[in-house]
Order: C-alpha cells, then sequence, then structure tokens
C-alpha cells in the first residue's frame, strides 16, 4: 500500500521538527519574502538553508512557498531571490502567477514546480495546461468534490496535492481582495487581515448608523465565516482516489496545532495501511483533532456543496477547550525531571497531559517545579522560560503539555 504524502507546516524551525517528530513526510514553509504568511514567523535564508539540511537527512522533503500575486515592483526582488534559489536543496517551490512560472523558465531553475491553491485550479482542463507549462504537482482548490476530484486524477498524469485540515477562505481558496479594500492589506501577497471574520451588519445608505440585522441575530452576523476544515473521516475515499499529497494548512498555528494534527492523520494513515478492510477512524483520533484551538469543522466540499453548514454565522471565535502549556525539550531520568520551555502558567497541582508522537498521551498532577536555580517553586514564571517539571515517566524531547480549561 503506498499511502499520499503527510504534509504538514512549517512556520519557523521549532513548528518543522515538530512536524516532522510527529509523522509528517514533508513539510512547507516561507521565507521572509514572497510568501502569503507574512505574518508567520518564517524562514530567514540562512535559516533555510538549515533547514533543508535538517529535513533531508531524516529523508523527508521540504517545499518553499513562493506563492504571492506580485506586481511589476515585486519582480526584480523575485529574480534577486531566484539566485538564492539556484544554492537552496529543496524539493519543490509552489508558485500561483504564471509570472513567477515565466521567469522560473526563463532563468533555467532546475526546481520541481508546485502550483499554489490559489491559481484555483478546479477541472482537469487546467490541470493539463499546467502540466504542458512545466508543473509537476497541482495544489487543488479547496472548493472540489471527491467526484471532481476522481474527474481529474482520471484525466491527468501531475501529482495532485489536497487540503485535508485546516482554515477555509470565503473566497476560491484564498484569492480575495476584501482585506485590501477594507483594511489596505494585500491578501495575496501575504498580508490578510481576515476581513470574512468580522461581524457585519446591514446599514441603508440614507440612514446612517441605524445597523440592521442581515440575519436573524440583532448583533449582526458573521455571513462570510467558514468553518474549519476536517477530512478525517475521508482519509480511505482520499487514499483510494490516489492523491499524491495531503496538505494540513496553519503556518501561523501553534506547536500544539502542528503536533496534535500532524500525530492524527499519521496515526491515521498507517493505520489503514496495516489493515485497509478493517478501518475505523477511532474516537480518540476525533477528540485529539477537537483539543486544539479551532473553529467547528466541516468537510468543505467533499461531499458537494455544504451550503450553510460549511459556515458559522453565529461567531468567529475559536472552541479551544484545552491550553498549551509548554514544550519538553529534554528529559532528566534521575530525578525524573522533564525540561520544559514554558508558553502558558504551570502552577503545583495542576492535573494536565502529556502527549507525543505516536498517539503517547498520559495524565498527570503536576507536583515538583524547579527554577533555573534549582529551587522549588509553585508555578512556572513568564511565557519562553525554562523550568523542569517532574514527570511519572520517562518522556522525550518534543512532547507537548497540556491542561484542560475545564480542570
Amino acid at each position: 500500500m503506498e499511502l499520499p504524502e503527510l504534509l504538514a507546516p512549517a512556520g519557523n524551525m521549532s513548528k518543522l521538527k515538530i512536524a516532522l517528530d510527529y509523522g509528517a513526510d514533508a513539510v512547507y514553509c516561507g521565507g521572509r519574502e514572497f510568501g502569503l504568511r507574512a505574518k508567520a514567523d518564517n524562514f530567514s535564508r540562512k535559516e533555510l538553508l538549515e533547514a533543508a539540511e535538517y529535513v533531508h537527512q531524516r529523508n523527508k522533503k521540504i517545499y518553499l512557498t513562493l506563492n504571492i500575486i506580485p506586481h511589476n515592483q515585486d519582480l526584480e526582488k523575485i529574480l534577486e531571490f531566484f539566485d538564492f534559489l539556484s544554492e537552496l536543496d529543496i524539493d519543490g517551490v509552489i508558485v500561483s502567477d504564471p509570472g513567477v512560472l515565466y521567469l522560473i523558465a526563463e532563468k533555467n531553475l532546475d526546481l520541481p514546480i508546485h502550483l499554489s491553491t490559489q491559481a484555483n485550479t478546479v477541472n482537469w482542463a487546467s490541470v493539463r495546461f499546467w502540466e504542458e507549462k512545466g508543473v509537476e504537482r497541482v495544489i487543488l482548490a479547496r472548493e472540489l468534490s471527491r467526484d471532481e476530484i476522481a474527474e481529474i486524477k482520471s484525466q491527468t498524469s501531475a501529482g495532485l496535492e489536497v487540503f485535508i485540515h485546516g482554515s477555509m477562505c470565503i473566497s476560491y481558496s484564498g484569492r480575495c481582495l476584501l482585506s485590501n479594500y477594507l483594511a489596505g492589506r494585500d491578501a495575496n501577497r501575504g498580508n490578510c487581515a481576515q476581513p470574512c471574520r468580522w461581524k457585519y451588519s446591514l446599514m441603508e445608505e440614507k440612514r446612517p448608523g441605524q445597523y440592521f440585522p442581515v440575519d436573524d441575530s440583532d448583533k449582526g452576523t458573521y455571513i462570510m465565516n467558514s468553518r474549519d476544515l476536517n477530512l478525517l473521516e475521508e482519509i480511505p475515499e482520499l487514499i483510494e482516489l490516489g492523491i499524491e499529497s495531503l496538505k494540513i494548512e496553519g503556518r501561523m498555528k501553534s506547536i500544539h496545532y502542528v503536533a496534535t494534527v500532524t500525530g492524527v492523520y499519521r496515526q491515521a494513515l498507517d493505520s489503514y495501511a496495516d489493515d485497509p478492510k478493517g478501518f475505523v477512524v477511532k474516537q480518540e483520533w476525533k477528540d485529539e483533532l477537537d483539543k486544539v484551538s479551532h473553529r467547528p469543522y466541516t468537510k468543505g466540499f467533499f461531499h458537494g456543496n455544504p451550503g450553510e453548514q460549511g459556515q458559522n454565522y453565529a461567531d468567529s471565535s475559536y472552541i479551544r477547550d484545552y491550553k498549551y502549556l509548554g514544550q519538553v525539550k529534554g528529559f532528566l531520568p534521575d530525578p525524573g525531571l522533564a525540561i520544559v520551555r514554558i508558553k502558558n502558567k504551570i502552577c503545583q497541582g495542576d492535573e494536565v497531559e502529556f502527549f507525543g508522537p505516536g498517539g503517547d498521551i498520559f495524565k498527570q498532577k503536576i507536583e515538583v517545579i524547579l527554577n533555573n536555580e534549582g529551587e522549588a517553586v509553585e508555578e512556572a514564571p513568564h511565557p519562553e522560560s525554562i523550568v523542569k517539571v517532574g514527570v511519572q515517566r520517562p518522556i522525550g524531547e518534543n512532547y507537548i503539555i497540556r491542561r484542560s480549561n475545564c480542570s
């Protein structure tokens, strides 16, 4: 059984390492130029070189986003960036603009080209067109059903990549002008302000200051706010479709998100490979996906147009039932202390969960916290500080600590 590639987001080097540890076959990341997540940490050119080396040492793959919709003034900088790309050992570059594709050909860059979802590819004829232009993989628009994907697969030879989890857009796979119009921030050049998540009411031109509900709520409505994509239950169909790569959205999401979501889909793919006929989606996997910060889930367009079931008209708030507390950076077996980088406050007496690669999860009460001087303290200090926390069993680097908000 040849499984599709599991492709995870890497907003920075720490998230890249987490993604690989939790089972990603490949990661996608952006430099500090020309990607669509300008607010992510992203990678300097030196860090990109280090990241490529780190990934390849582990026999995994790394793809670089170059998927802005550039204006004339961007092209000179892009051409200069190509000189750096010729030195960078990456497995593919993700582009969306025909002009960038043209310049890559003009410069004779020997780079596998993946077409971004921003190109809004929704039919097999478009895939064939891009194949003729040298594109090796097409990242399909999110607005496709299973049957449409199957038809594209049957009519084309390029590799296909499909989003399986994460945020959705109100426009075709993110190609949106709302942010530019309302906030002066160009979503197609990496600076989306996410105005589709804002609350809207209706105002008639001649009655300024009088706001009317668009829907049944007197508080306005989130008429463009999509639910988050979750195709965990569709793993068998996605595999049987022959998709080359299954992609998780989220370069701006937390380490907790990357670890949890990547880990769940890794377990699901491996479980299917072990026993395709007996495969079932485990409730524990669903529960894990509910523990990350997310909007209500949807299967998007996989079974057809979801209609109002794909939107969340009530509000744009996230479900946050668990809080990410910290990341384990090492373990001292005697006397059983985890070295932890703190994200949010940990206190003595907290009931917490530790989880790591392969779905290893256990709960315990925090009884010992030591500061840098080795002194016992009642709570961990400020975020990003390092403490030692007593654990009841050996654990490894990059385990995550979290706490239920109900505990």
